[in-house]
């Protein structure tokens, strides 16, 4: 891999999970397996890169010269993954870093796209109009065309992905139904709220609560770049119960 065509994907500054797995002596035993979270440092050619040393509190990770780790990336272009070996340690101003030869080929990391994470988000939505429906199966869909001030019910995100979400409400939309769903997603940098359009694949009754319905969404019309916040939201709050697991 070229260093251009590396640095067209992971860039200085880029978040990264380093993935550790240390073998027991016991070989009866489960390994055991650490995931810090540091940043990249420098692409210095297209199989070289530094990332900044990573570190618990105040403690850095010493992690050896010579052995491999999964590297995960979240990047401006959606998640990349690739094995990789410490080949070095070095100091740039002030900071400490770890020299990683890839030893794979960088992929696109398709399972954070799809990968559900629970969480407990409001939610407003409606289903659309006809003729909405219409200009979206015929012309597509923009902010001028939509109807506004219509009412809109509230709801609770019960968990996201890339591709679609799952509510639950004290109402029942028809399967199949095209819905206007609006929601807001908070980072370190931001609040912002989205709007997508989303088809009801199915509705069922929540067990044990009377009353309530849980939907599943599939999203039909949605930015590429606003798929791509939202998977970063999914890797940003997985990085933070991981961290608050250790």
């Amino acid at each position: 891999m070229t260093e251009e065509l590396l640095a067209k994907y992971v860039k200085p500054g880029d978040k990264v999970d380093i993935k550790s797995i240390r073998r027991r002596l016991n070989p009866e035993e489960e390994p055991e397996v650490r995931t810090y979270q540091t940043a990249v440092y420098d692409v210095i050619s297209g199989d070289r890169i530094e990332v900044v040393m990573p570190m618990e509190k105040t403690k850095l990770i010493l992690l050896p010269i010579g052995s491999e780790h999964d590297l995960f990336f979240c990047s401006s272009g959606g998640m990349y993954q690739c094995r990789a070996k410490i080949v070095d340690r070095d100091k740039k101003g002030g900071n400490y870093l770890l020299v990683m030869d890839l030893i794979s080929n960088l992929r696109r990391e398709q399972r954070r796209q799809y990968y559900r994470f629970s969480c407990a988000l409001e939610m407003q939505s409606r289903v659309l109009e006809t003729s909405e429906i219409r200009t979206v199966d015929e012309l597509g869909l923009t902010e001028e065309q939509m109807m506004p001030n219509l009412p809109l019910k509230r709801s609770v995100i019960v968990d996201i992905s890339g591709g679609g979400l799952r509510f639950v409400s004290d109402y029942a939309y028809d399967a199949d139904s095209v819905l206007l769903c609006r929601y807001d997603l908070e980072t370190d940098e931001e609040r912002k709220t989205y709007e997508v359009l989303g088809k009801v694949l199915a509705v069922n009754e929540v067990e044990n609560r009377p009353g309530f319905y849980e939907h599943r969404v599939q999203y039909i019309k949605i930015d590429k770049e606003e798929r791509e916040e939202i998977i970063k939201f999914i890797f940003e709050e997985e990085r933070k119960n991981l961290q608050n697991k250790d």
